[in-house]
Formats: C-alpha cells, structure tokens, sequence
C-alpha cells in the first residue's frame, strides 16, 4: 500500500526488492529475539523476585555462540548483496547510451550517436500552482511537482547506459522503479544501466540537495516499445514520426512468410 519499497520493472529492481525483504526478515528475527531477551530478563530477574544477584562469569561457549552466529548472517547477507553491487555496474555491452546532465534546476539529456538532445524542466502547472499566493489549489494539479514538459522517452526491453554529470553543483539523478540512483558530479562521468521490462510512465527525483529549488527537478520517463520510441526520435529530429510507425508497420507486414511444409 505504498509503504514499502517498490519492487520495480527491471531485473536489477526485483532483485534489489528481494535483498531488501530479506534483510527486512533478519532484522525483524534478530529484534524479536535481542527484545524478548532483554523483556524476559527484566521481569524474570528483578530485583523484588530476586534480591540476590547471581555469582557468575561470563560463558566461554556463550561469547563463541553470539561472535559467530552475526558473522555467518552477515556474510549469508554479503554474498547475494554483492553480486547485485556487481550487475549494477556493468554496463557492457549496452545497445544504446543516454548522457544526463544536471542543471539549477532541471536536466538535459542527449541520446548519443542520434544528434537528439533537450531540456527537462518542471513543468508549467505545478511551476505555477508552487508559487505564493498563485491562488491555484495544488491538489488541483495531476502529478504536482513530479511532472515536466519533457519526458525521457526510453525503448522496452533494451540494455541502456546512462552516462551522469552536472554542469554546477552536485545532484543525483533517481528513478526507483528502475533502481538507479548515481551522483551527477561536475567534471565527473558517472555510469549505469537499466533494461526496463514494462511500458509505462515512470517517475523519480533529485536525490542529493542541490539549491533552494531542489525539489523541483523531477524525473519523468516514459518506456515504450521500439516502434514509439523511433518516432520518438523522428519527431525530435524534424521528421513525421506518423510516416515512420507507418513504415515500421508496413515492414512487418510486408516480412516474407515461410512457406507450408510438404505434406
């Protein structure tokens, strides 16, 4: 119901969802147990039921038992955490790269090798609706302050990079569902990658406090299949992207079928 974390629409999100409950598992085990304990002893070994303390040391076997058991948990912990750490951060071979920039206060991303580049700005009726004294009902707004004019338009089902910096101070570029959160350094690249299995409109933030108007940069990605995502790019270009959906269609209806096998 929204109060836990989102188990998302990429590999990596489910399995970042799944270590998530599984350490939620353990700590919850661990907490009962220390909490019982500590519960048992106070009401057990109080001082009216028991006025004279005991006379022992501490247990070998017991010092053993609690310096051991932490350790295999921690380690049962590490191991499936660190591969996800290592699927995280490659991103070989990618099918295509998007460079984001982060600016006071919006983003610009330029899709590498298609000469296709623009700004993501909030957008102007949740710009208006924040303003003192606007006389705009803010729940009045669809999508207050996590909308923009420009979306980033991603394809489905293909492994992509992203490529983070800023241009003026430190922000982080957020998307839960896709499980990606990297610092935009200025004079700094960082890289990561998503492979979003479901169309949809996705939406995030920025995850590092950058200005007095660090809240309103949202993130807006919208995942389409390939097709759309073409005339994504045709339209940005200066194309017709009717024409090439049209085109696209035509193609796969026009794809030669194989011929009945011989009875």
């Amino acid at each position: 119901n929204g109060w836990n974390m989102p188990t998302g629409v990429t590999k990596i999100a489910n399995e970042v969802h799944g270590l998530h409950m599984l350490v939620l598992v353990v700590v919850t085990v661990i907490g009962i147990l220390v909490f019982g304990a500590m519960i048992y002893s106070i009401i057990m070994h109080r001082r009216s039921k028991n006025p004279k303390p005991a006379d022992f040391h501490e247990s070998v076997k017991v010092e053993i038992a609690w310096t051991i058991i932490p350790f295999i948990i921690l380690i049962a912990l590490a191991v499936p955490a660190a591969g996800t750490l290592i699927e995280m951060e490659d991103t070989r071979n990618s099918e295509m790269t998007v460079k984001i920039t982060g600016y006071q206060w919006k983003w610009q991303y330029e899709y590498v090798g298609e000469d296709v580049s623009f700004f993501s700005t909030l957008a102007q009726t949740s710009n208006a609706a924040r303003q003192l004294h606007s006389g705009i009902d803010p729940k009045s707004v669809a999508n207050y302050l996590v909308e923009v004019d420009n979306e980033l338009v991603l394809p489905v089902g293909k492994k992509i990079r992203f490529l983070i910096t800023a241009n003026d101070v430190i922000h982080a570029w957020w998307v839960p569902e896709f499980a990606v959160k990297k610092d935009a350094i200025p004079g700094y690249i960082n890289e990561v990658w998503t492979k979003i299995e479901q169309p949809g409109t996705y939406r995030g933030v920025c995850a590092e406090l950058c200005g007095r108007d660090h809240g309103f940069m949202p993130i807006v990605v919208r995942a389409v299949p390939e097709e759309e995502y073409k005339a994504f790019l045709a339209e940005k270009k200066g194309g017709k992207p009717a024409e090439v959906a049209a085109a696209a269609t035509t193609a796969s209806d026009a794809a030669p079928v194989p011929a009945a096998a011989p009875a």
